[in-house]
């Protein structure tokens, strides 16, 4: 099947704003999501405590930033995201919990240039199983390793596939009769669906290893349930 173009997916999510606004719950059709926002959080200011600086990468309404925040006070925030009215809800949340600056960059991040040695916490918050190819991958990675202080790390909570077949098979069976137990069978067929239109997940393993080869030093596991996983880097 043909996936969805970035202005489509921009388009999407325009749309989603109240949805993508509820900081207690997080996402339903995302498995421990509320756990993941406090496990990455809490491991940002554990790696780096003195941070001034954070990059919330599709931060959609602004939940992983308000969490940060509530961990670290007062970050200067960087928030990217295609959406634009994900944006103007971020900015409007996050202005309102930090006295640091909020910079909002609408756009996608394969073409947003970043500062080098800059961010100490980047935060990607299911956002990276939209890129496409090995290449996109690679040069993603490298651009964030790169604004990343001495240091700084670089966690992701996302979408997942594994590497073998019948395993991959396995989890998102599970993941179905997660979906199912929470949403009915037509509620599993339309998180299906637009998976299937929309993105392009691939395994914690292919990422961990991504990371070493651009040069992070080294790498955490934090969570993972069936195929939802939140790990990172650390420059």
């Amino acid at each position: 099947m043909k996936k969805l173009s970035v202005t489509e997916i921009e388009k999407r999510f325009d749309n989603e704003v109240e949805r993508f606004s509820n900081l207690e719950t997080g996402q339903v059709s995302t498995m421990d999501a509320k756990v993941v926002l406090e496990l990455i959080t809490c491991t940002a200011r554990a790696v780096k405590p003195e941070a001034k600086t954070l990059l919330d990468l599709g931060c959609g309404a602004g939940n992983y930033t308000l969490k940060m925040l509530s961990k670290v006070p007062d970050l200067d925030c960087t928030l990217i995201d295609l959406s634009q009215n994900m944006l103007d809800k971020a900015q409007e949340r996050v202005s309102a919990a930090t006295n640091g600056k909020v910079e909002t960059i609408q756009g996608d991040i394969r073409e947003i240039e970043l500062p080098k040695n800059h961010f100490d916490i980047i935060l990607a918050g299911a956002v990276l199983h939209h890129l496409r190819t090995d290449e996109e991958w690679e040069l993603v990675f490298q651009k964030l390793y790169d604004s990343l202080t001495p240091g700084g790390c670089f966690l992701i909570s996302d979408l997942l596939v594994q590497d073998h077949p019948e395993v991959n098979t396995l989890v998102w069976k599970m993941y179905a009769k997660y979906l199912t137990e929470n949403g009915g069978e037509e509620y599993q067929k339309k998180v299906f669906d637009y998976i299937e239109k929309e993105d392009t997940p691939r395994s914690m393993t292919y990422q961990l290893d991504l990371m070493k080869r651009v040069g992070f030093s080294s790498t955490e596991i934090l969570h993972k349930n069936a195929c939802f996983g939140a790990f990172g880097g650390i420059k």
